[in-house]
């Protein structure tokens, strides 16, 4: 299983847990299992099928680009990010 760093925004659902394991052979698979081990969480992260424009995912330190299709290995380390706003 990936696992995936929950940041801190995010936590809420998944009572405080700062990383996750979480199965799936792309991004949205991964979402998916999150999703059923923690009921609430996609909303942040998806919208219309696709990774959120204000979310970035990072697998294995590279940022995805492939949204809900990039690839995912059973030893990924999958980073949530969400926008930084500000000027």
């Amino acid at each position: 299983m990936a696992t995936v760093v929950i940041p801190a925004l995010l936590r809420k659902f998944t009572d405080g847990k700062d990383r996750i394991s979480a199965s799936g052979r792309n991004v949205g698979q991964l979402i998916d299992d999150l999703e059923r081990q923690y009921p609430g969480l996609r909303e942040y992260i998806i919208d219309d099928g696709e990774v959120k424009p204000s979310v970035a995912i990072s697998i294995d330190g590279e940022m995805g680009t492939g949204g809900v299709l990039e690839p995912v290995r059973e030893s990924s380390e999958v980073f949530i990010l969400p926008a930084i706003g500000g000027g």
